[in-house]
């Protein structure tokens, strides 16, 4: 048998749901989840990327992006428009309150960032940041 806090999928996991549960909560009023604004902070750097791009950004697989962006162009944040050049491909743009909410969303971000590495020593946030890419990076 095998120990769960010995287990680093089981602790990866847990502290997953514990920091996803909290950006969750401070998103709530603005109708944004957390793979949402991920979506929004990929657009704020570039507008106009397509699924595929957005798909691997956030290590999202294809259908579960399709799904994501089906609900934020319901709530208004995005559009998608054919591609000029590809008419089968779509990008993914965002609309004027997309942009409205990029205040409140980086803003938030940050404010969950700080709550959650508030108890590590700059240090140590360094050195849990690393780990993570490096785990991240091997898929």
């Amino acid at each position: 048998m095998v120990e769960l806090n010995s287990c680093v999928n089981f602790l990866l996991t847990k502290a997953q749901l514990a920091v996803n549960q909290e950006f969750k909560l401070m998103l709530a009023d603005y109708e944004i989840t957390p793979v949402q604004c991920g979506v929004l902070n990929c657009l704020y750097k570039q507008d106009g990327q397509g699924l595929k791009a957005l798909s691997d950004e956030l290590s999202v697989n294809a259908s579960t992006m399709t799904g994501i962006i089906d609900r934020m162009e319901a709530k208004g944040f995005i559009e998608r428009r054919a591609d000029p050049q590809d008419r089968r491909a779509q990008s993914v743009f965002l609309t004027q309150r997309g942009f409205e909410v990029e205040d409140i969303a980086t803003r938030i971000t940050l404010e969950a960032n700080e709550k959650v590495l508030g108890e590590f020593s700059p240090e140590e946030e360094e050195v849990l940041k690393k780990l993570l890419k490096v785990l991240g990076d091997r898929r």
